[in-house]
């Protein structure tokens, strides 16, 4: 009696442990809590993108007379990657491909014919576009923009009609509405050219939007990047409870520069270092919000820039450092920039040397918030998670290198070919290359040594992953070009 009083115990015990198992083992998607320990789950999420800022224009990455203490803690307590690439080196499809994890040539967002959208444009991101906005978004996340959109100003292209709760900011380019009607970009480089700073913001009648509805026009640039901050603040303060996604897109230090009087004047890099200076005092704003409400330790903070420096406003112009040319070209100094990662809860101090993209953001972020990849069109970011939150390596090996609709250079690991080479806005340097110039970016990231001739197995490396990327590629049509 007393043995059978026991095996129904036993049987009991172990029924119980085996339901309760199931039910803690399939809950675990649905509480939304990850099965890799290292992973954190569903963490508040904060953006910094600069416009026009070079990979050598922070003091942690090299320069000398602009001061950045906030980046540069953020650098030294979370991760700097020295091989962080844009999408492309222009405003426009450099933040499509931010947004959507894509490469723009695959959703019509670059041009052969026109760099970016203008006040003009018909067209704007299309609405079955999925932006990082709306993947958080479907994840429970609320979602706020701070700053430059630069998709598309109709309000069916603006940021409330693609994922975003909230919205504060211009919806182009702080050159653009100029009163001057300067009809090209030849045209404003030959009346302004090394005069960007003796501009006024009354020539520029951008609107600042709150929501769809305009607030101010001209805006204001003189305070723009410190209104941008305190919105950026007080957004965070009211969705303290989380999880939040906060996209800061400084419209700055694109030319025309402008500061305000607190910073003007203290910089040794003169009025573009005032620029970055007071871009770097506002990313220690939200660093302090972050420790004084605790969210610090469940909040990623990545800062980066949409495309290298303008090299064509002169003194007006930041700089790529070590890197070739900037701004408007697949030269190094183009598109890779600063990227840092800092979350003193989540990711451990490291140098990392591994290629990333601002595309694998959208992939990072949405497999954390426990949101599926789009399976209906070709993707281009990979999860950086192995390297952000681990010991790995990072998993991404090739970076593709486009201007408007063309393939102009790709890099495989260490080596990198040039099919086309152009130095940013100068036409009269656009050159074919057959055999492709190659260069081991890895020991030669300022790219002067051609090795195309030493190694030639490492073009034809290149070449088969570019016919595998072409195979699947279909292009979007120029939704850039329609204007008037």
């Amino acid at each position: 009696m007393k043995n059978s009083n026991k095996n129904k115990s036993l049987k009991s015990f172990l029924n119980l442990t085996t339901v309760t198992f199931v039910m803690v083992f399939f809950s675990i998607p649905y509480l939304g809590i990850s099965q890799d320990p290292q992973l954190p789950v569903k963490p508040n999420v904060i953006i910094i993108f600069a416009d026009d800022l070079g990979y050598g224009d922070l003091s942690s990455y090299g320069h000398p007379t602009i001061n950045t203490p906030n980046l540069d803690r953020m650098a030294s307590e979370g991760q700097k990657w020295t091989n962080f690439y844009v999408g492309a080196s222009v405003c426009t499809p450099s933040r499509a491909a931010l947004m959507t994890g894509r490469l723009p040539v695959r959703n019509g967002l670059t041009s052969s014919e026109v760099g970016v959208f203008f006040p003009d444009s018909h067209n704007g991101i299309p609405a079955e576009e999925v932006t990082i906005a709306e993947q958080l978004k479907s994840a429970g996340y609320a979602t706020g923009m701070v700053g430059k959109w630069h998709l598309g100003h109709k309000e069916e292209y603006l940021p409330t009609s693609h994922g975003f709760d909230d919205y504060y900011g211009i919806p182009y380019s702080n050159d653009m509405d100029h009163t001057g009607k300067i009809n090209s970009i030849e045209e404003y480089f030959g009346r302004y050219t090394d005069t960007y700073e003796e501009r006024t913001p009354e020539e520029f009648n951008v609107p600042i939007l709150r929501g769809t509805e305009v607030v101010e026009r001209p805006a204001k640039q003189n305070t723009l990047t410190k209104r941008y901050t305190e919105e950026a603040v007080k957004w965070i303060k009211n969705h303290k409870e989380g999880p939040f996604f906060m996209y800061l897109a400084h419209s700055l230090p694109h030319v025309p520069l402008f500061v305000s009087d607190e910073f003007r004047g203290t910089s040794k890099r003169g009025l573009y270092g005032d620029v970055v200076e007071e871009i770097d005092h506002g990313v220690g704003e939200i660093m302090k919000l972050l420790e004084a409400e605790g969210l610090d330790k469940n909040t990623i903070v990545i800062f980066t820039s949409d495309n290298g420096p303008w090299l064509s406003t002169g003194i007006s112009g930041g700089s790529a450092g070590l890197l070739h040319e900037g701004k408007g070209s697949t030269w190094e100094g183009g598109m890779r920039e600063p990227g840092i990662f800092w979350s003193p809860g989540y990711i451990k101090p490291k140098l990392v040397t591994g290629m990333g993209t601002t595309m694998d953001l959208f992939n990072t972020f949405s497999n954390l918030a426990g949101v599926a990849i789009p399976a209906d069109r070709e993707m281009d970011g990979i999860d950086l998670s192995p390297v952000l939150f681990g010991n790995g390596d990072s998993p991404r090996n090739e970076v593709f290198y486009y201007k408007g609709p063309e393939l102009y250079a790709v890099r495989v690991g260490a080596y990198k070919a040039h099919f086309i080479t152009q130095d940013g806005y100068k036409p009269n340097t656009l050159a074919k290359h057959d055999p492709p110039l190659l260069f081991n970016i890895e020991q030669d990231p300022s790219e002067k040594y051609d090795l195309a001739k030493k190694q030639p197995e490492e073009i034809e490396r290149i070449m088969q992953v570019v016919k595998e990327h072409n195979s699947n590629m279909i292009k979007g049509p120029d939704l850039l070009k329609d204007r008037g």
